[in-house]
């Protein structure tokens, strides 16, 4: 097996041509078209930047254009080609080998063990020679910075980690067309800066075509020819190069949702005051995955009543397994977190003198709420109102009230009926806060909670987040995402890998 990946390419045979001719799509278990009347034709080589509010449809083209959508799975309008064939046809539903797509949640493309034999997956079912398959998967995860080892459990990696390994995947296939769906989502900003680059690398000489998804644009411009801005219902309704889009259509694409820049938009005005009661401390935890080293580097916070602590850190510092300590839903192998006063009033006493994650699972849902990173993971009935539904012990009525109260507020109360599993990626996120915060808990852990938000959203999230907060609940908000740190947060906690600087903390109100 060869151990070198330096004179190993990635480049593609050549480009795609893709051609969309009033194209809609629907599921067949929803009411409503996920995108209709699309017209877009993307020429060999063009890099295209496709843009539009959360729910408009842009993972459903790039699913539909790599072969994944066919007529057994929903309704089909117009007439969709690539390279002159349906895409379907030439797949036969299973994706084109030619074609390497990257969807929103890596959890979803990963099939096997370990990390070099994810990558090989792909390569030995496209029939590679066996001498090319190990030199190509070395030089695609060495192309990503992916920071381990083929032998690495795919079962130990952070979720930006896991966006490495996938894309790491599509790029040693050297696909002729790409689709990505937001690549940069889970990164950190120095990991979405190398994938960026790397992109850049692969398409400047345009021997692939690209389609990519992002709703933060500004780092992904440099990239791009041209920016085609979609809506759910009336298609294409912008299309050029990015200054001209983006420059005579920026106040209407923003008040549509859409992100023309990286400024904040909207700080609430939130008073200062003294800290209140303390709801939990955080006290040194740390776990182990496997035979790994323990996470995070030693932490030590106190989480009060009204408090917004922001987690923050590169992939694979220990982020999400520490939120997964604070919610109570993982066991510290050391250390440990501590629940205060005024968190357990009301308890058993049997309970109360216990760590939370030993609280027995009604009384850890009450007051404690959690938004996992990958919203699919606590998406359990076939209906969004069932969703809220779930955890609160309510009368009737006060559900009906609170549930129809959150879905409304947070933009899905007309997706009510819907099966989960078929909302966007950044609807499924909004549902998976609403279920976080049906129960009115004192705490709430949010690990990631604006992934695939368009501006419209983002600012309703972090408004309802203000107020939560104001009312004296305690969040702990683990993020990569700048803008809500800077909006949010009283106090930001730098997470750091294990045989880093120890953990600091920095109070920012």
């Amino acid at each position: 097996m060869p151990t070198s990946s330096s004179s190993v390419h990635l480049k593609p045979a050549g480009p795609s041509r893709v051609e969309l001719r009033g194209y809609g799509y629907r599921h067949l278990i929803r009411d409503s078209w996920a995108v209709r009347k699309v017209d877009l034709v993307v020429e060999p080589g063009e890099r295209v930047l496709l843009l539009g509010p959360s729910g408009a449809g842009k993972s459903t083209i790039l699913q539909a254009i790599a072969g994944l959508l066919d007529e057994e799975s929903g309704d089909v309008d117009g007439s969709l080609l690539v390279d002159g064939r349906p895409p379907v046809a030439a797949s036969g539903g299973r994706g084109r080998s030619d074609t390497g797509i990257v969807f929103q949640d890596p959890d979803s493309q990963l099939v096997m063990g370990r990390a070099g034999d994810d990558v090989a997956f792909g390569l030995e079912n496209a029939g590679v020679d066996r001498e090319q398959i190990w030199p190509r998967v070395r030089a695609a995860l060495d192309a990503v910075g992916f920071p381990y080892g083929l032998d690495r459990s795919t079962q130990q990696l952070s979720g930006g980690e896991r966006q490495r390994l996938v894309l790491a995947g599509v790029l040693a296939l050297r696909p002729r067309l790409l689709l990505l769906d937001e690549p940069t989502a889970n990164l950190d900003p120095d990991g979405a800066a190398q994938i960026l680059t790397v992109l850049e690398q692969l398409t400047a000489d345009r021997s692939a075509t690209m389609i990519i998804i992002e709703h933060r644009i500004t780092p992904v411009l440099p990239l791009v020819d041209r920016v085609v801005v979609i809506d759910p219902s009336d298609g294409v309704i912008a299309d050029g190069a990015p200054a001209a889009v983006l420059g005579a259509e920026a106040d209407r694409l923003a008040a549509g949702g859409v992100w023309v820049d990286d400024q904040l938009p909207w700080r609430p005005q939130r008073p200062e005051r003294r800290p209140g009661p303390g709801l939990l401390r955080i006290d040194r935890p740390q776990r182990r995955y496997g035979s790994g080293p323990l996470v995070p580097e030693p932490i030590e916070a106190d989480i009060a009543r009204g408090s917004v602590t922001a987690l923050v850190g590169p992939n694979g510092a220990g982020k999400s397994t520490l939120a997964g300590m604070v919610s109570g839903l993982a066991t510290p192998e050391s250390g440990g977190i501590v629940p205060g006063a005024a968190l357990t009033a009301g308890l058993p006493r049997r309970v109360a003198g216990r760590p939370v994650h030993r609280w027995p699972s009604e009384h850890l849902a009450a007051r404690i709420g959690t938004v996992f990173q990958n919203p699919e993971h606590q998406l359990l009935t076939g209906r969004v109102s069932d969703e809220v539904a779930l955890g609160p012990r309510y009368s009737r009525a006060e559900y009906a009230r609170r549930a129809g109260e959150l879905l409304e507020r947070l933009g899905l109360a007309k997706l009510s009926d819907a099966n989960p599993f078929t909302l966007s990626g950044g609807e499924k996120r909004r549902l998976s806060v609403a279920t976080a915060l049906a129960g009115r808990p004192q705490v709430v852990v949010l690990d990631e909670p604006t992934f695939g938000q368009d501006r419209r959203t983002w600012i309703e999230l972090v408004k309802l987040f203000a107020e939560l907060a104001d009312s004296g609940t305690g969040l702990v908000i683990v993020s990569h995402d700048r803008l809500l740190t800077e909006a949010l947060a009283d106090r930001i906690v730098e997470v750091r890998p294990p045989t880093a600087e120890p953990a600091r903390t920095v109070a920012v109100r």
